[in-house]
């Protein structure tokens, strides 16, 4: 049966070993005194909460689900209580500020505990990921009354939060947006309208939750440049803290959903509910990107969690279930013996071990953007943010979903059983290729906008990275293998930019290209990711047995993964024509 466990060794592995995060964190004020010995016993305890407290109700809450009853969203039995142990155990607020009661730990280890939540119960993860998201909204835009107001009970746990975008005729456009603010005399607004799709919009964890809702103003301009955000309690507060009046807001229904059927999806209603401005009058989407490009990000981290738990059940059954004959040996073999089995379970373990880098490089610098002293740092890092995040949200769930496909395909029969936990991993990975922006919006996103951002200097000075590697470890003959096929990617990658930014400028041949680029470009980022990880593995000295499992996968991502680059770059070479040349009424 299914169990897990959190891997902890492996994210060890590459803050110690490969990405040097006591180097990077020591150059931080805010940091310098987090060391790895403090992180490990961070992981290590998280790691436990998630296998003993979580993980027990992923199957029973998804069996479940939420319930709407007389208005009130039930969650699964044992969530509540499961809730209420993390908020008491301090999770809530790992990499919050400080000033506002959170412990203020590095981007790094709030993303490896989150990690952690979506392979043992990813429902339940969501709950405090989106309040996260909405904390950083809040203290990155609003007044300083709404920040003391609502953050300390929020990073503490108390109060959950939740943001109010979608609705029925405007999901990825947001400028189609309906809900109105009407100005009410002391200075507050009455929110009117309906959304869709709202996350832990509605339950019975906390006694307040904070809705981030997007609507217009009277005098708001048309589209995008229209649109206001706004903070809407459940219950208003009075001005001692205490809870007052039930808002103007409800629960219409329960979306019925392929998967995290234990977290609540609501419709939302808003009748003429009393919020405050967050930020400036007509600004509000920048304000709601914060949280977004934060959610984003957790997203992607959803779709490794997920493949993470479906690898652990999956090389756990290969191990021990019996099938077939092994070659040149008698007898009936462990399917883990078979060179097919085996590829299924390769082609896992090296998208979550490099997606696992990608996303704690990235964190990384995400603390530099943050809280390094000098200026031009924090401007270098933040452009690395700003080009990764579409890929880290779209290439860690489409290889979660396709690690996901695969575990399930490793049991066989099996996997199509509810009792092994793989038909829920499928189904809950679905889910993050579409919401927080579907991946094909990513990939437009990157290529459309993020290749030149500030003049495409980020991207030179990722690919810059990636060339920095391939110098270091020219004199490793051990790794020729490994460089020579990620040197012939990058090849790939450099024509295939420079063609976007000439002959393929043009929007429908960028658009046509974006879904391949974003895969090329996340090939060459694992690829260049595992040379480090294979050269950290050598360094080491002592080849244990992880450092040569690291190695084994990097050679199998080298010659089993990286080829597929070439077969991008001619899709991407056919241009839109194949695409656009059918009349729209043969489809």
């Amino acid at each position: 049966m299914p169990s897990y466990t959190a891997p902890v060794a492996d994210m060890m592995f590459l803050l110690r070993d490969v990405l040097d995060a006591p180097g990077a964190l020591a150059q931080l004020p805010a940091h310098a005194e987090t060391d790895l010995v403090m992180i490990e016993s961070i992981l290590d305890e998280a790691g436990k909460f998630c296998a003993e407290k979580l993980h027990p109700l992923n199957r029973s809450g998804d069996e479940e689900g939420s319930r709407l009853v007389d208005g009130v969203v039930h969650t699964p039995k044992g969530f509540a209580e499961a809730y209420a142990a993390f908020r008491d155990g301090g999770w809530t607020g790992l990499s919050a500020s400080s000033e506002f009661g959170g412990q203020g730990l590095p981007r790094a280890v709030q993303i490896l505990v989150d990690e952690m939540l979506s392979g043992a119960n990813l429902s339940f993860g969501l709950f405090p990921g989106l309040t996260r998201g909405a904390c950083e909204a809040i203290e990155a835009h609003a007044d300083e009354h709404l920040k003391s107001t609502y953050l300390p009970r929020m990073i503490s746990g108390e109060w959950t939060g939740a943001m109010a975008l979608t609705e029925g005729n405007a999901g990825s456009d947001l400028g189609l947006l309906k809900a109105t603010a009407a100005p009410r005399e002391d200075g507050s607004y009455s929110v009117t309208g309906s959304k869709i799709f709202i996350s832990s919009g509605e339950h019975d964890m906390a006694e307040n939750i904070i809705h981030l809702v997007l609507a217009r103003l009277p005098d708001a301009p048309p589209g995008t440049k229209g649109i206001s955000l706004f903070l809407c309690p459940k219950f208003l507060v009075n001005e001692d803290g205490s809870l007052g009046a039930r808002n103007t807001l409800s629960v219409g229904a329960l979306e019925h959903k392929m998967g995290i059927h234990a977290q609540p999806t609501c419709v939302m209603n808003y009748d003429g509910c009393q919020g405050w401005l967050v930020g400036q009058p007509h600004r509000g989407l920048a304000a709601m990107f914060t949280m977004m490009n934060a959610e984003r990000l957790f997203v992607g981290v959803q779709g490794l969690g997920v493949a993470d738990a479906s690898y652990q059940t999956a090389a756990a059954y290969a191990k021990e279930r019996l099938q077939g004959r092994a070659s040149g040996a008698s007898g009936t073999a462990p399917i883990i013996a078979h060179p097919d089995v085996r590829r299924m379970l390769l082609t896992m373990l090296s998208t979550i071990e490099a997606g696992r880098a990608l996303v704690l490089f990235t964190a990384l610098e995400m603390d530099k953007e943050t809280s390094h002293p000098d200026a031009a740092t924090r401007a270098e890092a933040a452009g690395l943010v700003a080009l990764l995040t579409p890929v880290i949200k779209a290439a860690l769930t489409d290889f979660g979903f396709e690690a996901a496909v695969l575990g399930q395909q490793v049991l066989g029969g099996h996997g199509y059983i509810r009792e092994w936990g793989q038909e829920q991993h499928v189904r809950d990975a679905r889910i993050t290729q579409i919401y927080e922006g579907t991946n094909g919006i990513q990939a437009q996103d990157l290529v459309v906008r993020k290749l030149d951002h500030d003049g495409g200097a980020p991207l030179r000075r990722f690919l810059g990275l990636i060339r920095d590697t391939l110098a270091a470890t020219s004199d490793r003959g051990e790794l020729a293998t490994e460089r020579d096929a990620l040197s012939e990617a990058l090849g790939h990658l450099d024509g295939v930019t420079a063609r976007l930014g000439g002959a393929l400028s043009e929007a429908d041949e960028r658009n046509a290209a974006a879904v391949d680029y974003l895969r090329l470009f996340s090939l060459v980022a694992y690829g260049w990711l595992w040379l480090r990880i294979a050269d950290a593995a050598l360094r080491v000295g002592d080849i244990t047995t992880t450092g040569r499992r690291k190695l084994a996968t990097a050679r199998f991502f080298a010659t089993r993964m990286l080829p597929q680059s070439q077969s991008l770059a001619r899709q991407i070479a056919a241009g839109a024509a194949p695409l656009m040349a059918p009349e729209a009424s043969w489809f």
